[in-house]
């Protein structure tokens, strides 16, 4: 590990001061941060420890929406019981991840944040062709095992999946990030690789993820997330899917729907399309399964990845269809 000055920010703008320096890296859990650098991909010269900053863990839920601080612990925002009421898929996204261990030790923040878990990304010593360490390096994923790997919003340059689940529920439900002085939404935050894959988000030297903002809304209410991955528990998702409905007063009318996919694009993915093809319907099973199939569209496998393309549409029909009383 690369040997790195230690600073303790006292508050949130004593934070952005100090990540402005190159080769500054914020730390607050840890629970990515010291992964990467023991394996050789983070290389900070200086970690800013803006765990200790007070005010950033506050998580307050009312009739307008939900306001979470960025320093607040995955476990504390899953087991809340404002969000799990008016939030249930973003409280869901959150139980389902990781470790208990780690939940009570990651952040909000570090969560957004997190990177990749492509094991050619997380390799440098044996694949040192990486986009999104070396830019220009090339990609050693293409045509090496993809299991793993995204069919969504992929590139010549890149195929890594966006790992985490949190994202998915926040790209579902119009999320915001605050960065200090501005607001940006979450499904903007996220970049697509295109030919700058090591650009991940759409944060600018010395801003720092200060808070989310999630309005509130009758499909937030009435939502789930639905994971699947290789094992029960401790595993990232082969395809997930965050989904809100909202039913008319006849109770078959779909008015609102919200479908975000993870495990299978390189960020979190909203599918709109699925979206406008049932809005203003009737809850009906074959509609919703081939409204669904929209969810793929453009979607570009790799040798061992194609399941997906099958796996991720079946995971938002089942999911719209159980929020509606029909599976």
């Amino acid at each position: 590990m690369k040997a790195f000055t230690y600073q303790r920010a006292g508050s949130a703008e004593d934070a952005a001061r100090l990540a402005a320096h190159p080769g500054a890296m914020l730390l607050a859990g840890g629970t990515t941060l010291l992964d990467l650098a023991k394996c050789g991909v983070a290389e900070p010269d200086m970690l800013v420890d803006i765990g200790h900053i007070s005010g950033l863990d506050a998580i307050a839920v009312d009739a307008g929406g939900a306001t979470i601080g960025a320093l607040a612990k995955m476990s504390a925002v899953a087991d809340h019981a404002g969000m799990r009421a008016a939030f249930p898929a973003v409280a869901e996204s959150l139980s389902q991840a990781a470790s208990a261990q780690l939940r009570n030790m990651a952040t909000i923040g570090g969560n957004l944040l997190q990177r990749t878990r492509c094991p050619y990304f997380r390799d440098p010593a044996a694949f040192p062709a990486c986009n999104k360490r070396d830019p220009g390096s090339g990609c050693a994923a293409i045509g090496g095992v993809t299991r793993n790997h995204a069919v969504l919003g992929t590139s010549e340059a890149c195929i890594a999946t966006y790992p985490g689940d949190l994202a998915v529920a926040l790209v579902a439900f119009d999320a915001a990030v605050r960065l200090g002085g501005r607001t940006i939404a979450v499904e903007e935050f996220f970049l697509v690789p295109g030919d700058t894959p090591a650009r991940e988000h759409a944060i600018g030297p010395g801003e720092m993820i200060t808070a989310v903002a999630i309005p509130a809304s009758p499909a937030a209410r009435r939502s789930t997330f639905l994971k699947v991955r290789d094992r029960q528990s401790y595993e990232f998702a082969a395809a997930s899917a965050a989904v809100g409905l909202e039913l008319g007063p006849d109770g078959r009318t779909i008015r609102d729907l919200r479908v975000a996919l993870g495990g299978v694009a390189t960020v979190p993915w909203r599918c709109r399309a699925v979206e406008d093809a049932l809005k203003g319907t009737l809850l009906e099973p074959e509609s919703v399964r081939a409204a669904s199939r929209l969810a793929v569209e453009g979607a570009v496998a790799q040798a061992d990845n194609a399941h997906k393309i099958d796996l991720a549409p079946r995971l938002v029909a089942r999911a719209i269809l159980s929020l509606g009383g029909l599976a």
